[in-house]
C-alpha cells in the first residue's frame, strides 16, 4: 500500500523554512518555530499540518505584513528558482502558500510578486483563490497578463487557479454562477505550446461543464473548428465528464454523433459466471454497412450488485474505434470481479449495457458467484 501523503511532511518541512527565512531575516526564531511546528504535527492530515506550519509562521515573522511579505520574497529569491522538484519536494512551499492566502489581502502588489515566485516553485493555485474573491478585478487583471508569461509554471497558475472547482480548495461560487470571467482567460491558453497547461485548461473547461454544459459545449464546438491536434486532445479531455456520460451534444461536438449507421451485430460476456476475484470480457461486434468509414466512441456500463441488492452502474472506457467500409470491428473490455479499495464485488447477476456515440445498447449479463 502506498504510503500516506502526509508522511512526505513532516519535520524537515519547518527546518526547511527555518533555514530558508533564517539565510535572510536576521533573529529569526528558527529553535522555536521549529519546535512549535513539529508540536502535534503527527496528528494532523497534510493540509491541516501546512496550516498549522503557516500559523506558526505568521508569529515567527514580523506583525507587519508588508515587511513580513518582503522577507518571504527575498528568501525566495536569495535561494533562486530550483531544479525541476520531484514527488513531494514542491510541498515544503504549501505553509507559504498558506500564509500568503491568510496575511497578504491588504497587500495586493507584494502578494502578487510572492504569487508569481511561489507558483514557479510548488504552486499558488490555492493562495491566488482569496485574491480573487477579493480583489477580483484587479487580480483578473493580472492573470491576464500572466497568460502572456515565459514560464509555463505561470501561466498554468492562469488556469488552474480560476478552476470553479479545484481539489482541495474552497470552490469560487462566483464563477461557478458565471465562468464568463474565467472563459476569456482559457481563450487565451487553448493554445499553449505547454501540454502542462493545456491540461490544465481542460481541467478547467470539465470544472465548469458541470455547472454549465452548455457553456462547456459551446466552448468545445468553436474550439473544435479548424483546431489543431493538440487543441482537439485538449477540448476531449475538457468534455470528458459530459463524454463519459453520454451526452449526446459533447459527443456530437468529437464526431460520435448517435445517428452512427455502425450496428451492432454480436455482444457477449466471456465466461458468464465468475468468482469474486476473477474476470470476464465483453466483446461487441460493430458493423458499418455504408461505403463510408464511420467512427464510434464505445464504453461499457456495468451494473454492479451492491451489498443489499440492488445495482449501481459503473461506465469503463471502451474504445475509439474506426469501421472501414463493409466491415466489422470488435471492441473488448476486461472487467475485473476483484476486492479493490473503491468497489466491493457481490455474488448477484450484473447487467451490462454498451454505449456507442451516446445510445445505449443492451449486451447481456454475467453472474458472480462465491
Amino acid at each position: 500500500m502506498a504510503e500516506p501523503l502526509k508522511n512526505s511532511f513532516g519535520p524537515e518541512v519547518p527546518t526547511y523554512l527555518a533555514d530558508l527565512l533564517g539565510a535572510v531575516m536576521p533573529g529569526f526564531p528558527r529553535k522555536r518555530f521549529i519546535a512549535s511546528s513539529v508540536d502535534g504535527l503527527d496528528e494532523l492530515e497534510l493540509m491541516p499540518r501546512s496550516r498549522h506550519v503557516a500559523g506558526v509562521l505568521a508569529d515567527a515573522l514580523p506583525t507587519d505584513r508588508g515587511e513580513a511579505l518582503h522577507i518571504v520574497i527575498e528568501a525566495l529569491q536569495h535561494e533562486g528558482l530550483p531544479q525541476e522538484l520531484t514527488g513531494m519536494e514542491g510541498f515544503r512551499y504549501l505553509p507559504l502558500s498558506d500564509f500568503l492566502a491568510v496575511h497578504g489581502l491588504d497587500h495586493f502588489e507584494l502578494a502578487m510578486t510572492l504569487q508569481y515566485e511561489l507558483t514557479q516553485r510548488f504552486s499558488a493555485e490555492f493562495c491566488i483563490r482569496p485574491y480573487l474573491e477579493v480583489h477580483r478585478d484587479a487580480t483578473l487583471d493580472r492573470l491576464r497578463a500572466w497568460t502572456r508569461d515565459p514560464s509555463e509554471h505561470v501561466r498554468r497558475l492562469v488556469s488552474e487557479g480560476t478552476r470553479p472547482r479545484l481539489p482541495w480548495a474552497p470552490r469560487l461560487r462566483e464563477f461557478m454562477a458565471d465562468p464568463a470571467p474565467v472563459v476569456e482567460l482559457l481563450e487565451l491558453l487553448k493554445d499553449d505550446p505547454s501540454e502542462y497547461v493545456r491540461r490544465s485548461v481542460a481541467n478547467n473547461i470539465n470544472d465548469i461543464a458541470k455547472d454549465h454544459p452548455d457553456v462547456a459545449i459551446e466552448i468545445a464546438r468553436r474550439w473544435w473548428r479548424g483546431a489543431s491536434a493538440d487543441r482537439k486532445r485538449l477540448v476531449k479531455h475538457g468534455l470528458r465528464t459530459l463524454i463519459k456520460a453520454g451526452d449526446p451534444d459533447a459527443l456530437t461536438v468529437i464526431g460520435f454523433g448517435a445517428d452512427t449507421p455502425l450496428q451492432i451485430t454480436a455482444a457477449a460476456c466471456v465466461p458468464t459466471t465468475v468468482a469474486i476475484g476473477e474476470s470476464t470480457r465483453v466483446e461487441i461486434d460493430l458493423h458499418n454497412p455504408t461505403s463510408e468509414v464511420h467512427g464510434a466512441l464505445v464504453d461499457i456500463v456495468v451494473h454492479f450488485v451492491k451489498a443489499n441488492g440492488s445495482t449501481s452502474p459503473k461506465v469503463f472506457k471502451g474504445a475509439e474505434i474506426e469501421v472501414a467500409p463493409s466491415a466489422t470491428s470488435t471492441v473488448r473490455k476486461s472487467v475485473s470481479l476483484r476486492v479493490h479499495s473503491t468497489r466491493t464485488p457481490y455474488v448477484g447477476e450484473h447487467r451490462v449495457e454498451a454505449l456507442v456515440n451516446g445510445a445505449t445498447h443492451p449486451v447481456g449479463s454475467f453472474s458472480v458467484t462465491d
